[in-house]
C-alpha cells in the first residue's frame, strides 16, 4: 500500500440515479451513511417500500442508470439547506420542486416522466426515505474509488473513462491498482474520520453508461471478467469515528 493516498474528489447522489453532485468537505458521522447520499429514489413499479418498516429493496425497482441509460442525460441540482431539486434536460424546460412535499414529488414525477418519453415504461414516483437510505447495498454506508484502479483498466482497455460512471463517495488517489480487493475488515483514517472497509463493489451494468451522453457504450462488466477474473471496482465503507473530511485531506491505513 503506497503513501500518502488523498481525497481527489467527493460527491454524493440525493436522488438515487440522477447526477452526483461534487462536494468540498463533508462531515462523516459514526454509523451513518455519507450525508445528503441517496435520501430519495423514483419508483418505476411497485417496490413494497415503506417508510415505517424501511427495508433493503433492490435498485432494479428504481430508475436507476442499469434500467434507463437516458436519466444520465438529466441534470441535477440538490440544495440541501432548502430541500430543493432542480433538473434540467435538452428540450425539455427545468424544473425546481421542494422534494418530500406532495406537491413537488408530483411536479417531479410528471417531469421526469416527459423527459424521458418512452424510456419511462411505466408510472413513476418519488420515495423519500424519511431516514433510509436507497443504497445498493445494505452494508455500504460509504464508497470508495480508487482511480489507480481505474486508470490500469482504461489503459488495459485503451480509452479513458469517466470516474463518474461508477457514483462512489470519494475519489482517492495515491493507492496501488486494486488493493482495495483484499482490505475488508481493516480500518483507514480520512480527514479527521475513520472508517472500516467492508466489501469491494461487485459492478452491474449501470457502469456501462457514459455520464455525459447516456449511451450504453461498454461492457465495463464483462471487461473486469475477462481482464481480472471479478467484477469488482470500488469499495464499501462503514463510518466508524465522526469527523470532517475534505478534498486533498490525507486517506492513511491503521
Amino acid at each position: 500500500m503506497t503513501s500518502p493516498a488523498r481525497i481527489a474528489a467527493l460527491h454524493r447522489h440525493p436522488v438515487k440515479g440522477l447526477t452526483p453532485e461534487p462536494l468540498g468537505r463533508a462531515r462523516l458521522d459514526a454509523g451513518a451513511a455519507f450525508p445528503g447520499d441517496r435520501l430519495y429514489a423514483v419508483e418505476i413499479e411497485p417496490s413494497g417500500f415503506d417508510p415505517a418498516a424501511a427495508a433493503h429493496i433492490s435498485k432494479m425497482r428504481f430508475a436507476v442508470l442499469a434500467r434507463i441509460p437516458a436519466l444520465a442525460r438529466v441534470a441535477s441540482h440538490w440544495d440541501a439547506r432548502t430541500g430543493d431539486l432542480t433538473v434540467r434536460r435538452p428540450g425539455v424546460p427545468s424544473l425546481t420542486v421542494r422534494l418530500g412535499q406532495t406537491e413537488g414529488d408530483r411536479a417531479l414525477e410528471a417531469w421526469l416522466t416527459e423527459a424521458l418519453g418512452e424510456e419511462a415504461t411505466a408510472p413513476l414516483k418519488v420515495l423519500d426515505g424519511q431516514g433510509h437510505r436507497f443504497m445498493d447495498d445494505p452494508r455500504g454506508d460509504v464508497s470508495i474509488l480508487n482511480l489507480a484502479s481505474l486508470r490500469d483498466l482504461s489503459q488495459r482497455l485503451g480509452r479513458p473513462l469517466d470516474p463518474l460512471r461508477f457514483r462512489a463517495n470519494i475519489h482517492v488517489e495515491g493507492w496501488e491498482p486494486w488493493i482495495e480487493n483484499d482490505v475488508a475488515g481493516l480500518s483507514l483514517r480520512v480527514g479527521e474520520a475513520t472508517l472500516r472497509a467492508i466489501k469491494p463493489i461487485r459492478r452491474c451494468v449501470a457502469v456501462d453508461v457514459d455520464p455525459a451522453t447516456g449511451e450504453r457504450d461498454a461492457d465495463l462488466v464483462g471487461d473486469l471478467m475477462r481482464l481480472y477474473g471479478h467484477a469488482f471496482c470500488g469499495l464499501y465503507l462503514s463510518v466508524q469515528t465522526t469527523g470532517e473530511i475534505a478534498v486533498n485531506d490525507p486517506v492513511e491505513w491503521i
